[in-house]
């Protein structure tokens, strides 16, 4: 079993170094449906998983030069602050000792479905973006980082309660945004920003014991490697072709989680 647990973390830290998305939409459902894990205890694993694998993509791609620490700063200031709020209201004892495994796999698996629209979308909506975002000027910088704050507090409610929607959703969103901004760049802006959400999203359930610390260090094994191997080879691969791989599994996933009994 722990050779399977590896492997996923080798697959999917590929994904994430790849594309940016895989910690949460892809890792939380596998341990879900693959390995029989409760949702909370997915959900929490998966968070410091993502967290750590992505700090090393963060390194990798800061190399590189592929990061808008300015953009990364904007969103970390809305989701570090909600992700706490979110954890102090949602994620406290007296709540996690309730029956809340519906409650997640069924939100698990609306996100999923949520996500895998605006990964195989990303093109036309950047595309959209770039006749909506036409005008330059000091009020159009304001709206502009006004959303990107707004955008990062939605992804750390959505986060730390689900895990999902640092990746694709983020990204998504900041094509939006930034249209003009090299996609290899906004990725690895969304991977940095990643980093403390998911760790502080991830610590909050390690302390209402929703966290398999012998699970996490065997995932990491493999998703560490499979991380620098992923971002190593990130502009070699198709985009729209991964997109859309990546977004049909997703979907299907997110419908067998809402329709689970």
């Amino acid at each position: 079993m722990e050779f399977y647990f590896v492997l996923s973390g080798l697959l999917v830290g590929f994904i994430i170094g790849l594309s940016g998305v895989g910690g949460g939409s892809l890792m939380t459902p596998l341990l879900i449906m693959g390995f029989g894990l409760p949702p909370a205890v997915a959900v929490g694993t998966d968070l410091l998983y993502a967290g750590i694998t992505k700090a090393s993509a963060t390194l990798f791609r800061g190399r590189l030069g592929s990061i808008n620490m300015k953009v990364a700063l904007i969103l970390g200031l809305g989701s570090v602050p909600a992700a706490i709020l979110t954890s102090i209201f949602f994620i406290s004892p007296a709540v996690m000792n309730h029956d809340v495994g519906v409650f997640i796999t069924r939100t698990l698996g609306a996100m999923l479905c949520v996500t895998s629209i605006a990964l195989i979308f990303r093109k036309r909506l950047q595309t959209l973006s770039k006749t909506m975002f036409r005008s330059e000027g000091k009020a159009q910088y304001s709206r502009i980082t006004i959303a990107t704050f707004i955008l990062g507090g939605v992804l750390g409610v959505l986060v730390t309660l689900t895990s999902v929607g640092a990746g694709a959703i983020g990204l998504t969103a900041l094509l939006v945004l930034y249209p003009h901004l090299p996609a290899n760049h906004l990725a690895g802006t969304d991977i940095m920003h990643a980093v403390p959400l998911t760790l502080v999203a991830g610590l909050s359930h390690a302390v209402v014991g929703s966290v398999d610390f012998q699970l996490l260090i065997t995932l990491l094994l493999g998703s560490i490697p499979g991380v620098i191997l992923g971002s190593s080879v990130a502009h070699k691969m198709p985009e729209t072709l991964l997109q859309w791989i990546i977004g049909a599994i997703l979907f299907s996933v997110g419908l067998s989680l809402i329709f689970q009994n």
